[in-house]
């Protein structure tokens, strides 16, 4: 294994390289995003320790849906259980895996922390609760929510972009792997730079402008029963193609040609 330095076009390639992985099992993988969509949403509602749960088995279900990719590269059928495939292999990986979601977990925490101090949640309040008319200060705050979020958040995906991958496949000690994502990602800042910027306009953007759309039209009703499956789709493209952004930063060249 080694790191790879691609050109900035190659962002898009990422995506196109997602496209055709996902045409090789649909079925498969829509079932594998809407798993952990809905046990996601299922474990939210246990106050505290269901949302610890949920990143601290990030880095687990992240080394399960890259396997399924191999394995649907392979013609091979994906089954739910892959999820598992991380704590299914020894007991260091295992144990390092799990370390590796404690600390996605520990990050996760701080980045609120210092977000609830840039932010008047209190705002917020009215938009969950629906008890108050949303305010044009409450908008505020949300853009200032997503804006500050993104940009904490940028050094923790960079972190644990690859991280769990190279913990289970290339049995890297936590540190090691952490610096080599980190590594990796800033060596290709730029193919990732366009990478997330055409994903924003898939998954953000469109999906906004729908809604607008059939808002001005008065469907606006409709619009979840064409955003939402529209949504599902792009991000279950989305997390194909993390798959080739991992083959074009460390994978060998011989290896990298079984992605097309």
């Amino acid at each position: 294994m080694k790191l790879n330095c691609v050109a900035p076009k190659e962002g898009y390639t990422w995506i196109r390289q997602g496209i055709w992985l996902f045409k090789q099992s649909p079925i498969g993988f829509l079932m594998l995003v809407f798993m952990y969509v809905f046990l996601a949403q299922l474990a939210v509602l246990v106050p505290v320790i269901g949302v610890f749960a949920v990143l601290v088995l990030t880095p687990t279900l992240s080394v399960g849906f890259m396997t399924a990719c191999r394995q649907a590269i392979q013609k091979e059928r994906i089954r739910p259980m892959v999820y598992l495939a991380a704590l299914q292999s020894t007991a260091v990986v295992r144990k390092r895996i799990l370390q590796l979601g404690l600390v996605y977990a520990a990050l996760i925490l701080a980045l609120s922390f210092i977000l609830s101090m840039l932010v008047d949640f209190e705002l917020l309040l009215p938009l969950m609760t629906s008890d108050k008319p949303v305010t044009p200060e409450a908008i505020r705050q949300i853009y200032l929510v997503l804006f500050f979020g993104a940009i904490l958040y940028i050094p923790v995906a960079m972190l644990m972009w690859f991280s769990p991958i190279l913990v289970a496949w290339e049995d890297m000690s936590i540190p090691q792997a952490l610096f080599s994502s980190c590594l990796a990602c800033w060596t290709n800042r730029g193919a990732f730079f366009l990478y997330l910027a055409i994903w924003s306009v898939v998954l953000i953007a469109i999906p906004l402008i729908i809604g607008s759309a059939l808002d001005a039209v008065d469907l606006g009703q409709a619009a979840s029963f064409i955003v939402a499956p529209l949504s599902m789709a792009g991000l279950t493209v989305m997390h194909c193609s993390f798959f080739a952004t991992w083959k074009a930063c460390f994978a060998d060249k011989e290896e990298a040609t079984l992605l097309a």
